[in-house]
This record gives structure tokens, C-alpha cells and sequence, in this order.
């Protein structure tokens, strides 16, 4: 087993269309403004920036995504992701009733020095630390569509 290898899954229920869960998440760059562990988000073309992301583990990840596919027809966004971690990121989102099941998808290996010197040992906490993260990005992320719904209407 590869120590320094991961694959994510979560799985979030929100309360808006489909639509506006998407519009959302193809915006990386205010990603920050409703998911607190992700730092920062600086553009670097119309494909491409770096992300700083920082959870309960007091140390900073710097990665950088370019946009692999984009598919507002069919719900899906994809990156390439380097840096830190080296890999893929996939969100795609479907309709359910009442709302959007979104499933976030991540497959990397950690290239951070410290991260790979510690993998076996801090592999349970790397795993804890990513679910704490998903969870307030969740949280987060249902906090921003309720703020961005416009009043008296629904979905």
C-alpha cells in the first residue's frame, strides 16, 4: 500500500437547485468566503490557481488546479491538481428532492515533505483532518446558498 496515496469521497445533501449549487462551485475563487479551510484562492489564468488550505493540522497545503472540465449540462467539474498534492478533484451534483446531492471526489498523493516523513503514523489524522474539513466546507457552503437566496423564492 501506497502510504502517501488517498481517495475521497463525501457526499453532501443541500437544499437548493441543482443550477445554483453549481454556480457556486465553479467560482474557486471565493471559495474562501464560505469554506474557512480554504485560505486562499489566487487565479493565475482563466484555467489555473493556487489554492492555500489550512484545517485542524497546524500546517498550510499549497495546490494548484487547472480546470480539466467544466459541464454545466451534465453537473460536473474537474481539476488537475499539483503542488502539495498531486492528483485529481471531481464535483458532480444531481437532483434530488428538495434540493442537490453533491459528490465531491478527490484521488492525490501527498508530495509535502512532512506529510510523506509521518504517512503511516499520521495517516489516521490526515483522514480525520480531510472529513473536519469537508464537513465545515458542507456547513459552509449550505450558510452561503441560504445568504444568496433571493427572498420569497425557493430552489
Amino acid at each position: 500500500m501506497d502510504w502517501c496515496h488517498y481517495r475521497f469521497r463525501s457526499v453532501w445533501d443541500l437544499p437548493r437547485a441543482p443550477a445554483a449549487v453549481f454556480a457556486v462551485l465553479e467560482r474557486a475563487e471565493e471559495y474562501p468566503r464560505w469554506w474557512p479551510e480554504v485560505r486562499e484562492v489566487t487565479p493565475l489564468d482563466d484555467l489555473t490557481a493556487t489554492s492555500r488550505l489550512r484545517s485542524l493540522v497546524p500546517y498550510d497545503l499549497y495546490v494548484t488546479g487547472r480546470e480539466s472540465r467544466r459541464d454545466p449540462a451534465a453537473l460536473v467539474l474537474e481539476a488537475e491538481l499539483g503542488g502539495d498534492l498531486e492528483g485529481w478533484v471531481r464535483w458532480t451534483l444531481t437532483e434530488r428532492p428538495g434540493g442537490t446531492r453533491v459528490v465531491y471526489e478527490q484521488e492525490v498523493e501527498v508530495r509535502k515533505p512532512l506529510m510523506r516523513r509521518f504517512a503511516l503514523p499520521g495517516r489516521p489524522l490526515f483522514r480525520a483532518n480531510h472529513a473536519l474539513m469537508m464537513r465545515s466546507g458542507r456547513r459552509g457552503l449550505r450558510r452561503w446558498l441560504e445568504r444568496e437566496r433571493p427572498s420569497g423564492t425557493r430552489g
